[in-house]
């Protein structure tokens, strides 16, 4: 009879117990499940905002418009007061949520173009992330152009074919952007460093270069008709050991 009592004790005891344990998943799972559900009001581009538009006279170019919490951009903006006073470095596109990233002071931003040498002129490419060293690109900056071309392993062939071109603008959102977006405290001069965790950059850039008439050639059918790859250069790059690759000695 004892056995029984406690036999019947314990069942409701492990009942009891899985009823607060479900209760307390279903809980958490609703609490979950209402956080993705939040909403926030942010600011999101409405019509194109040219680059060098002053933070300003945005006007109805930007709406508030209320979005998912999860949809929401580290660094999006709820009020205009924090970029008065700014322009914005690059042309933002409609659907884009307003960044602070995305601004700067005119001084700043003039500083974000560099003066094309004399006898050169300049072209522009629309490349990926992941084609643009991770978007970690500045205006001043030296880049090696690596041109793939071909259907397939077979046919295909890539090669260094620019060395030590000079980038003259960078629009978009770079990974020094994305960083400043995301807190990045960067060094000490305050500007995101190469060396700190960025996040993953997301959207295209495009990547303006000072280049010959013959350069200029190059890269237009390369993006015509091939694919091109950007490298950042450093004092201590070289090109001595490049050469054209292709599927029989990509391995070698």
């Amino acid at each position: 009879m004892k056995r029984r009592i406690i036999a019947a004790s314990v069942a409701i005891l492990v009942a009891v117990c899985s009823g607060i344990l479900l209760l307390g998943y279903v809980t958490s799972a609703d609490q979950r499940a209402m956080a993705g559900m939040r909403t926030r009001k942010v600011f999101v581009v409405v019509t194109p905002v040219p680059q060098g538009t002053a933070g300003d006279n945005l006007g109805d170019s930007v709406a508030l418009k209320e979005l998912p919490a999860k949809a929401i951009v580290p660094g999006a903006l709820a009020d205009t007061a924090v970029v008065k006073g700014k322009v914005s470095t690059t042309t933002l596109q409609v659907g884009e949520q307003l960044l602070a990233s995305r601004f700067a002071a005119p001084a700043a931003a003039k500083a974000e173009t560099t003066q094309v040498p004399t006898g050169f002129s300049e072209i522009s490419i629309l490349l990926d992330p992941e084609r643009a060293v991770g978007s970690d690109l500045t205006a001043g900056d030296r880049v090696d152009v690596f041109v793939s071309l071909g259907d397939d392993a077979d046919s295909g062939r890539t090669h260094l074919t620019l060395h030590e071109i000079l980038v003259t603008r960078v629009q978009g959102v770079t990974a020094d952007q994305a960083a400043l977006s995301t807190g990045d405290s960067g060094d000490q001069t305050g500007q995101p460093s190469r060396k700190s965790s960025q996040p993953v950059p997301q959207g295209s850039l495009m990547v303006t270069m000072a280049v010959s008439a013959n350069d200029a050639e190059q890269v237009v059918f390369a993006s015509e008709y091939g694919h091109i790859w950007l490298s950042l250069d450093n004092k201590n790059s070289t090109d001595s050991n490049a050469r054209v690759v292709t599927g029989k000695n990509a391995q070698q």
